[in-house]
């Protein structure tokens, strides 16, 4: 599963945590955006889904770097 993030090396590892639900995932930074206000991160369908938003299209999530590659 992979991630877009404004500013963290590519490729970094996060885990995302859904503050709505408790479930978190790790993900592989591979990518740049989001370029909309206020969103921190974008997820791959396949991510959004383990966190149960998928359907919602956006989150409340909170962002921790596990690793960066490099």
């Amino acid at each position: 599963m992979s991630a877009a993030h404004k500013y963290l090396p590519l490729p970094s590892y996060v885990r995302v945590k859904n503050l709505e639900n408790g479930k978190s995932i790790i993900v592989r930074v591979n990518d740049r955006g989001p370029f909309i206000r206020g969103r921190i991160i974008d997820l791959s369908a396949g991510a959004a889904k383990r966190l149960g938003y998928f359907k919602k299209g956006t989150a409340r999530v909170l962002v921790e770097v596990v690793r960066v590659e490099g």
